[in-house]
């Protein structure tokens, strides 16, 4: 397993290719990615357990399924630095004919990839039903989610809460990320999601919290827990509190930068932050 540092070295990194993915094409979302960078290298360097290669059943290992798949640059960016394809392919983000369009699709065949993900409120449901496939082929790996909190607002989200615990579908781990915010401003503003955690709890799923969900040792240590939770009778759902823009001080703290690109000077500078760590593409 790699070290902690070579983890935040990969996070730094990520983190780089994102600003640099977007600003090339000046299109793309960088808010929500740098939020998610940690959770992104925790999972896919030191939770799930993956085969060699990929084939799209997914059968003997773990499977990751985006729903707000609006932050494709940070799945793509670790994707490939997963080895899932060439890292140079990053800089085909966006463009015409490349396999890494703004929000990820199937029909271009690009490993790692197993639903589209454009439309909000929809990653649950089609992790439940893979999860259900799980179970029925008697293989025991775990299938993951990651959800905007403003994605919350769509109502197919509830149902899928509540047909997950009602089922025990207790093979799965959906992680929400919390950043209180969303395009149109903060989630108080456009339409208030109340306490989430509790929701959940009510709905009966089995709920943790990670605090700083841009502490790697404190994503790493909240999935594992969650890891040792399923089995048990009941969903599992993270709770992850994340600041969008992570790590460039001028997207923090606003939801300014949720689908918006930086400047040649604002590059300059989001990089200056973000020092490279293991070579750009």
């Amino acid at each position: 397993m790699p070290s902690t540092q070579e983890l935040q070295d990969l996070v730094i990194q990520v983190r780089r290719d994102i600003l640099r993915m977007v600003h090339k094409v000046n299109s793309g979302h960088p808010g929500g990615s740098l939020g998610c960078t940690e959770f992104f290298v925790a999972l896919y360097n030191e939770i799930m357990e993956l085969k060699d290669g990929f084939n799209m059943d997914g059968n003997g290992e773990d499977l990751f399924f985006l729903s707000n798949g609006h932050i494709s640059p940070v799945f793509y960016s670790v994707l490939a630095r997963r080895g899932y394809f060439p890292i140079d392919e990053l800089n085909t983000f966006r463009l015409i004919d490349s396999r890494l369009q703004g929000h990820p699709t199937t029909h271009e065949g690009l490993p790692g990839v197993r639903i589209a993900s454009g439309s909000l409120g929809q990653g649950m449901s089609v992790a439940i039903g893979a999860a259900l496939a799980k179970k029925i082929n008697g293989d025991n790996h775990l299938i993951y989610s990651l959800h905007g909190d403003g994605e919350l607002q769509e109502g197919q989200n509830w149902e899928a809460i509540m047909y997950a615990a009602g089922n025990k579908v207790d093979n799965y781990i959906a992680t929400i990320d919390l950043n209180g915010q969303q395009i149109d401003g903060s989630t108080d503003d456009v339409l208030p999601l109340g306490d989430v955690a509790e929701k959940f709890r009510v709905f009966g799923w089995d709920v943790l919290e990670i605090e700083n969900g841009n502490d790697l040792e404190q994503v790493i240590a909240g999935l594992k827990e969650a890891k040792s939770r399923t089995g048990k009778g009941k969903p599992v759902c993270i709770v992850m509190t994340t600041m969008m823009g992570n790590g460039v001080d001028f997207m923090m703290h606003t939801h300014a930068w949720h689908g918006k690109a930086p400047s040649d000077e604002q590059l300059e500078t989001a990089l200056a932050q973000n020092p490279e760590t293991l070579g750009d593409y």
